[in-house]
């Protein structure tokens, strides 16, 4: 069962400015605290999304990673075969070929 944030508008309860409530995804937002009664809003919350790791995941689900070096200077930590390590502005050759990783 999901966990939704609630923040109390007006006075703060015991559970404190922002509390935790477990409710099936099909129940209404709550209206009033379950404990004081006061008016509450149910809170947009950050959800736990998995994320690659590693370099290595990156390239391996197709995404390029350039880190940057110097002014102009990135370094390409997901290089494939054939792509140069050293990405350098004004210099197209340098560039990812995204051939490689873009596919319909």
């Amino acid at each position: 069962m999901p966990i939704y944030e609630y923040e109390h508008l007006k006075k703060t309860c015991s559970l404190g400015k922002v509390f935790d409530v477990k409710q099936s995804i099909k129940d209404k937002s709550l209206m009033q605290c379950p404990n004081c009664g006061g008016p509450v809003r149910k809170l947009i919350s950050r959800s736990n999304i998995s994320t690659p790791k590693t370099n290595s995941e990156l390239r391996d689900l197709g995404f390029t990673k350039l880190v940057k070096r110097d002014d102009g200077v990135y370094e390409n930590v997901t290089a494939r075969d054939g792509d140069s390590r050293m990405v350098i502005r004004g210099k197209s050759e340098t560039l990812p070929d995204l051939k490689k990783t873009i596919r319909d």
